[in-house]
């Protein structure tokens, strides 16, 4: 029975905390005044700013691709270099391996050529 006694007290003090709590937010939330716009200079200062953020982007990549252009130039030019070697290492490769240097190289050994060469016929063993 005591707490149907505190009814119209709760509800007094639910409208209290109500009226208080609106007011608390509308205090949040800024006062804008009717027909107001946004002032034209934060609008240019914000379009400014993406714009300098987008150049300074594409300076970045700019750079990246002209490092990575260098970097290609230098490894072609590395490139030839070895293949120009590999072609010396071939050419001086096939010089020594050509019938003249190999009987020299085998007259400096002390081999001598053959006058009558002899063959082997492995047939005649088997049976």
């Amino acid at each position: 029975m005591a707490i149907f006694e505190f009814a119209p007290a709760l509800e007094i003090s639910r409208k209290i905390v109500r009226e208080k709590t609106n007011k608390a937010v509308l205090k949040l939330v800024p006062e804008i005044k009717s027909g107001e716009v946004v002032a034209d200079r934060t609008f240019g200062i914000i379009l400014t700013a993406i714009f300098t953020v987008g150049l300074m982007m594409l300076l970045v990549i700019n750079t990246a691709l002209a490092q990575d252009a260098f970097k290609l130039s230098e490894l072609k030019i590395q490139a030839q270099i070895l293949k120009d070697e590999r072609d010396a290492i071939l050419r001086k490769v096939a010089e020594k391996s050509s019938p003249d240097k190999l009987a020299e190289s085998a007259g400096k050994l002390g081999m001598v050529p053959i006058s009558s060469p002899n063959f082997l016929d492995m047939s005649e063993g088997v049976r």
